[in-house]
């Protein structure tokens, strides 16, 4: 016989001290170290079918979380709501509540999140907003300040964009211009002035849909150029097509204003010849060749230099 085996010879003898000291309100631990018993098979089978003392039991905190969880889900609350009334992880609640079935979201829950997405959007607008004025600001002030040789070439670029032109099928060698922009109308009046254009040789008309405000269109402009809207000459108005759909209607709407320059032909030809050679240049820059250049290149019958 091995000296454990003798130790526990007497099993009968040593399971009613177990027993008794169990009923006496020992936990395990304490049994074991009062009748120096280390094996654990042993000890289960000295307090077979004697229940824990209430003392040893762990509470079951989690018991009535998880069935709190449950009915505050069957009311309609999501994860997120529920986390914030019982203060427990959204993993423990996706646990206990995953075999319900999911609550529809209410319409005031719909409008919330909408609401919540509509402000996070209108936020990341402002920012953006915020960033583009910045920007423009600064390039602002990179202008600020423009020489008269600068204004003499944004002028003449100007006009070759938005002025009247000169066509071998229909002769224009006049000044006209037109636009709907007020910034570009006091640009190309500033450029007039710094050619010595005066201003009683320029003529101003408004051009504007039939349905608009008129008189106010030309007060509008009339202030704008500095003269008495009846120095205007007669408005153009434009008819109405109720088939097209016009964006540029509401009282921002002024329509275009146009301004001739009386006598203007030989100004005309200098417009022209200054912005051949601008067209050139940048050509050159480009290794292009302009519609001015490629006119001097020689025509199948004609004779060369």
């Amino acid at each position: 016989m091995t000296e454990t085996t003798g130790k526990y010879a007497d099993f009968e003898g040593l399971r009613a001290q177990a027993v008794a000291l169990r009923r006496e309100g020992l936990s395990r631990r304490q049994i074991r170290d009062r009748l120096h018993v280390d094996n654990n098979d042993l000890l289960n089978r000295l307090l077979q079918g004697e229940p824990a003392p209430e003392w040893t039991k762990r509470p079951r905190a989690k018991d009535d979380l998880r069935e709190k969880a449950r009915e505050l889900r069957l009311q309609g609350m999501t994860y997120d709501q529920i986390q914030v009334e019982l203060g427990c992880s959204k993993g423990s609640i996706s646990l206990w509540v995953r075999d319900l079935p999911k609550p529809e979201r209410s319409r005031s829950a719909v409008e919330q999140a909408r609401l919540a997405g509509r402000m996070r959007w209108d936020h990341e607008l402002a920012v953006r907003d915020a960033e583009r004025q910045r920007t423009k600001a600064s390039a602002r002030e990179e202008t600020l300040g423009m020489s008269d040789r600068e204004l003499f070439y944004t002028g003449i670029a100007l006009y070759w964009a938005e002025g009247t032109k000169d066509k071998v099928y229909d002769r224009r060698e006049g000044v006209t211009f037109i636009n709907s922009d007020p910034d570009v109308i006091v640009v190309f009046l500033a450029w007039l002035e710094l050619l010595e254009v005066p201003r009683q040789s320029l003529a101003h008309r408004v051009m504007i849909h039939e349905t608009a405000d008129v008189p106010a269109a030309e007060r509008y402009w009339a202030d704008l150029v500095g003269v008495d809207v009846s120095a205007l000459r007669r408005t153009t108005l434009k008819r109405h097509n109720p088939k097209t759909v016009r964006k540029n209607v509401g009282e921002s709407y002024r329509g275009c204003l146009v301004i001739r320059v009386a006598r203007g032909a030989d100004l005309y030809r200098r417009i022209e010849g200054w912005w051949s050679g601008i067209a050139t240049d940048a050509a050159s820059r480009l290794g292009a060749r302009t519609d001015s250049e490629l006119e001097d290149v020689d025509r199948p019958g004609t004779v060369g230099p």
